[in-house]
């Protein structure tokens, strides 16, 4: 007997309406609750009962989905996954959204092939699974790419070969963090939380390419530190976030006394691009005893083999507790391998990296 994930639709296109019917009623473990073409129309649908989760279009007629969406979390929280255009207009909203609760956003997927249609179906599966949150029975997609978006894993051999552990330290301290659904906020709390002498920070946030950028801005406006998303070449310098660009790895080298970073491009790697796997192996490789790996929230286990390389190169390792994280998925995975050094709730988080960061100052001076 299993426990399926009814969905609601909103958005004014007919042919995403249709598109998007399509990709739930094929799903083993999703059922269609509906469709509604604006926001009133919704709220007509949910009047006797609610869904488990709400696909939720932007710009619509008679009302907006922030709008909506702000309604939503005041008067009957559901989760609600963003479906957003890739237009800067789209992606400030996107972000607007998260901030406004939205538990995932989503570029508006290329429709027009099979290829596509397997990738997007893929995608909202795994989004509204991780909004919903674990529930027994619930069958998955299985789905087998060439790319290794889904079931099928490639390593991060394919981008970085793996070297043997050698522990000896780089020029300077370096944190890198990996995050996922529900990364957004968390990122935003934890950078928040640092001061203008932070140490230099790398980071992976599983996110459609329209989207890092915006988030890289909103999340710069808010922190005392520098947060922009990174370029081929950019230096890790003190009171500096470089956060990956979506759709390319992350990769950390070093450079005389201090590391510069290289965007790459390539396959996906635990199937995602850019991977907090690729990000963590070469900081491993960069940084030595002077890498520290966070995972914080997300769904998977990206993250979890090269964090384990971080600790045998002599590395500090910390992972958000269950108790903070949306979706305990990559944290889990990381505890579940012994490869974590420290659990620490998100709110501690901070001040974790800068206790870390100011022991191995205090060292080197």
């Amino acid at each position: 007997m299993t426990n399926l994930i009814s969905v609601l639709i909103v958005d004014d296109s007919v042919a995403v309406r249709t598109a998007f019917s399509a990709i739930i009623n094929a799903d083993p473990g999703l059922t269609l609750f509906g469709t509604a073409q604006d926001p009133f129309v919704a709220v007509e649908r949910m009047k006797h009962e609610l869904p488990d989760a709400i696909l939720l279009d932007i710009e619509m007629p008679r009302m907006d989905g922030l709008t909506f969406l702000k309604k939503i979390m005041t008067q009957c929280p559901v989760p609600v996954i963003v479906c957003s255009s890739h237009s800067q207009k789209g992606s400030m909203a996107a972000m607007t959204a998260l901030d406004l609760g939205a538990a995932e956003v989503l570029a508006k997927p290329d429709l027009t092939t099979v290829d596509a249609r397997t990738r997007a179906a893929l995608r909202i599966g795994q989004a509204v699974r991780a909004a919903v949150g674990e529930r027994p029975n619930v069958p998955s997609r299985g789905v087998n790419t060439e790319e290794g978006r889904s079931d099928a894993r490639l390593s991060p051999d394919k981008i970085l070969a793996k070297r043997p552990a050698v522990r000896r330290a780089g020029p300077t301290p370096l944190v890198v963090i990996g995050s996922s659904t529900g990364g957004p906020d968390a990122l935003r709390q934890v950078l928040t939380g640092l001061p203008e002498n932070a140490p230099p920070i790398a980071i992976v946030q599983h996110m459609p390419a329209e989207f890092t950028g915006p988030l890289a801005r909103r999340l710069n406006e808010r922190c005392k530190i520098e947060v922009i998303e990174a370029s081929n070449g950019d230096r890790l310098t003190p009171g500096c976030a470089l956060i990956a660009p979506g759709d390319q790895h992350l990769l950390i080298h070093r450079e005389g006394r201090g590391y510069v970073v290289e965007v790459a491009n390539g396959p996906y790697v635990s199937r995602h691009r850019p991977s907090v796997d690729v990000l963590f192996r070469s900081a491993a490789q960069a940084a030595g005893e002077n890498a520290m790996g966070v995972i914080l929230t997300g769904m998977g286990d990206d993250g979890a083999t090269c964090m384990g390389e971080i600790q045998t190169c002599g590395g500090y390792t910390v992972a958000q507790t269950e108790e903070s994280c949306v979706v305990y998925g990559m944290p889990r995975s990381a505890v579940e391998a012994g490869v974590v050094d420290k659990l620490a709730p998100l709110s501690q988080m901070s001040a974790e990296i800068m206790s870390w960061y100011s022991g191995k100052s205090r060292k080197a001076g």
